[in-house]
């Protein structure tokens, strides 16, 4: 049997518990909280006096914030281009709607709330460029990406349980900034997004379990590709408007280490995160090719590690067109 067809099977065999992981790891829509929960109440009478309030406590916060800040909005608004992903991964049926479909068109209901409250929070702060920041985002969503990937569920799923980790690290570390500025609305609303990204940490992290439990030699194949090709941040081809998809990434994500909101030493403790969590050096009944993988995925954060810290990061704030000096 192909390895195609084997995941497709394994997949299938899963999907008995879909429902059950969704109870478990996702909150139903009239128990969660929404944007609105974090924002003015545009049908109140104090609606221009909280508007006000935010745009005060706005100044306080300095550029590389804004910068981090509107680079993870961006981020989460070009959720169409992750869902029409992941919809086309093998096992998951986006035209007979089985259970894999309906986790990524709930798990993708979710999310979409996070850019929904940070786009409306930054145009309401009057510390940004919102129509660079949109135009942005539309050529990220247009433009597309390439996780490397393909349409393997097990390297998707590698994949998800790391990125939905960094999401909840830089989420969490820009509400702590928030929080030591005085800004407590904005602190809470990011940190409430981190505890989503958590929970769906947790949910693709128990889908890898899952397989390591019934196939895990090609579970341990894919982790093993998927960390020696490195895993790739979904706004990898960022870019601002009038030019090409070069280094607006790379700045935001200067600034981003700059301040401490996601590092590449960051990026070391979730691969030791995750080799933990999936007790990658107690599984047993591998091939030979599959014990050389997990051998070099157990040395593999302490070689990671001493090239993140000789790693230089450039002093000097990149100018974005998203956060213009007349702004701050």
């Amino acid at each position: 049997m192909s390895l195609k067809n084997v995941r497709l099977e394994v997949m299938q065999f899963l999907e008995k518990d879909v429902d059950a992981l969704i109870e478990k790891y996702l909150i139903p829509i009239e128990k969660i909280w929404q944007p609105t929960d974090f924002l003015p109440d545009s049908e109140g009478n104090n609606f221009f006096e909280e508007v006000k309030e935010i745009r005060e406590l706005a100044k306080e916060l300095p550029y590389d914030f804004w910068v981090v800040l509107v680079g993870d909005m961006i981020t989460e608004e070009a959720l169409p281009t992750y869902e029409s992903w992941l919809m086309d991964v093998e096992g998951v049926g986006q035209v007979e709607r089985n259970g894999w479909s309906k986790w990524v068109r709930h798990w993708t209901a979710e999310e979409n709330r996070h850019g929904d409250v940070l786009n409306k929070y930054l145009y309401l702060s009057g510390r940004v460029n919102m129509r660079e920041i949109e135009k942005t985002t539309q050529y990220l969503i247009s433009d597309g990406f390439d996780i490397g990937t393909d349409r393997d569920p097990y390297k998707n799923f590698v994949y998800t349980s790391f990125q939905e980790l960094a999401t909840y690290i830089s989420h969490n570390r820009v509400a702590k900034l928030a929080k030591d500025r005085g800004n407590k609305q904005l602190s809470k609303m990011c940190r409430i997004i981190s505890g989503d990204e958590m929970r769906h940490h947790n949910a693709y992290s128990e889908f890898v379990e899952r397989i390591f439990a019934v196939d895990p030699s090609q579970m341990m194949m894919a982790f093993h590709y998927m960390m020696k090709q490195k895993i790739t941040m979904p706004a990898h081809f960022l870019r601002e408007s009038g030019d090409k998809i070069s280094t607006a990434f790379e700045e935001f994500s200067n600034t981003a280490q700059r301040i401490g909101v996601y590092t590449s030493v960051d990026y070391v403790e979730i691969l030791e995160k995750l080799i933990k969590r999936w007790e990658i050096e107690k599984i047993t009944g591998l091939t030979d090719e599959a014990e050389k993988a997990r051998d070099y995925l157990v040395k593999l954060p302490a070689r990671m590690m001493r090239l993140a810290d000789r790693m230089r990061i450039p002093e000097n704030s990149y100018q974005f067109k998203w956060v213009e000096p007349a702004k701050l």
